[in-house]
Formats: structure tokens, sequence, C-alpha cells
């Protein structure tokens, strides 16, 4: 006589169990006389929802990403030039699989960081790993560590995530050791991880980025090979919304300005006599 013994892949609600680890409950089965349907399918589904919640959590926490302006907020028509395409197709995160690259070029305060940030929140959500970072924490942060163990699991750190975004690079100038670091990151991510870069100056002043630094050119080749080169241009959306505060608090103040309050003040003098 033949036992026929139930598989794991015959009873999608067992391999379920086996995928959260429930391996006492796995163990014990088919000792489970009662309708497993009745209780283990609700505790499974608390089980995967709690753990698919605090995966998220732990993801946004150390994905760094920060407060953002949502797309749907986005205000298209005042950038000059932006391919919208371009930026629906990142925001498919095709190129997360595919390994490839973004690199954001234009002018400061037209929206580079804010989608960059949008398609890092985005790929969070959908269950891949990321690091938003500025070029200038990264670098920094690197130079100033003692010790080879201390920096190889640095740049482990940031050579880790599916998705790493280096913001502002080109905002500052750094030295030898800092071109060299980059470097570094960007090689040890070229065809196995995606990077997004959001720079305001264009590949032929990396130079003066990176003054004297002798891996400039091998740098940018590594991180254009594989990547969506998008241009941004327009004035400043900050300058922006800063005159359009300014230009609230002027309507608010009262007519007449200075000389109405003194003449309030000097005909309330008179009311007092």
């Amino acid at each position: 006589m033949t036992i026929k013994t139930e598989t794991p892949l015959a009873n999608p609600l067992k391999q379920r169990a086996i995928t959260l680890k429930l391996y006492g409950l796995v163990a014990h089965w088919d000792e489970m006389d009662v309708p497993k349907e009745a209780w283990i399918k609700p505790l499974i589904e608390w089980e995967e929802t709690e753990r698919n919640q605090r995966g998220l959590d732990r993801r946004l926490r150390n994905a760094r990403i920060g407060r953002f302006k949502s797309l749907s907020d986005f205000d298209w028509d005042w950038v000059k030039q932006l391919d919208r395409g371009v930026i629906s197709e990142l925001m498919s995160l095709t190129f997360i699989n595919e390994a490839s690259n973004a690199v954001f070029v234009g002018p400061n305060g037209v929206g580079k960081s804010t989608v960059a940030q949008n398609i890092a929140h985005h790929a969070v959500l959908q269950g891949y790993t990321v690091l938003f970072t500025t070029a200038a924490q990264m670098l920094n942060e690197l130079a100033a560590i003692d010790g080879d163990i201390a920096l190889r699991r640095r740049l482990k750190y940031y050579a880790q995530p599916q998705l790493l975004v280096i913001d502002e690079v080109g905002y500052l100038s750094y030295g030898n050791r800092h071109a060299d670091l980059l470097f570094e990151i960007i090689n040890r991510r070229y065809e196995e991880r995606s990077t997004i870069v959001t720079t305001n100056r264009p590949f032929s002043e990396w130079g003066k980025v990176f003054p004297s630094a002798s891996c400039v050119v091998s740098l940018i080749d590594r991180l254009i090979h594989h990547a969506e080169i998008v241009s941004f241009d327009g004035e400043s959306y900050r300058m922006k919304e800063a005159k359009e505060r300014s230009s609230q608090r002027a309507k608010a103040k009262p007519k007449g300005g200075k000389n109405a309050t003194q003449n309030k003040s000097t005909g309330d003098e008179k009311n007092d006599e």
C-alpha cells in the first residue's frame, strides 16, 4: 500500500507557510484534523500583511528619500524642456531590471531632485532596495574614513542598493580622492545595479568639478554607457514660488503702508483728546 504524501507545491497554503518560515506549523501540518482553511489561511494572511508592511517601512527608512512633491503636483508647464514620456518610462522601473542608469542634467531649481525622489519612492513601494544621497554627503563621508576595512564596508553600503540616487553632482568641487571614490562606486555598480545622478553641469564641465582627477573620463564613460540622459531646462521653480509668496505678502499689507499706519495712530490720539 502506497501512502501519498502532500507536497508543498500541491498545497499553495502550505507553500505560503514555508515561504514565511513557519517551520513548526509546517512540521505538524498533517497532524491537524480541523479544516486548515478555517484558521490557518487567516493566520498566514495576517503574517504576510504584517511582514510586507514592516518590510516597506524598513525600506522607506533606509532609502532616506526625505520630503518631496508628488509628480501629480509637479508643474510640467513651468519646465521649458523635459521629455515627459522619458520620465514616465523611468517611472515604470524597467531600467532597474536592466541595470541601466539615468542622468538628469539642468540648471538649479527645475525639478531634477523632485523627479529623482519620485522614482526612488516608487521603486521602494515596488519592493526594490533604494538609497538617496547627495554627492557631498556620500563623498565627504567616504573621504573621512580611516582604515581599509571600514572604507570597504561603506563602499559596499553604497554599492548594494538596487537603485542608488546621487543628487547634486557639480554643485561643489572635489579633490582627487573624492573623484576616485565616486569612480569606485560607479564602477562597482556598472552593469550590476542602477544609478540616477542629478547634475547642474554638462559632462564637458565635470573636469571643473573634479579638477586634475585622471578618472573623470572613465567615470563618465561607465555612467552613461547604459543610461538615459534627460535634459531639464527652465527658470528656477523655487525662485518662482519665492516671488509668489512675496507678492501675496505685499497684497496682504494695508493699503498706504507706513503713512496709513501713522495716520491711523494720529486719529486715535485725537479721539483720546
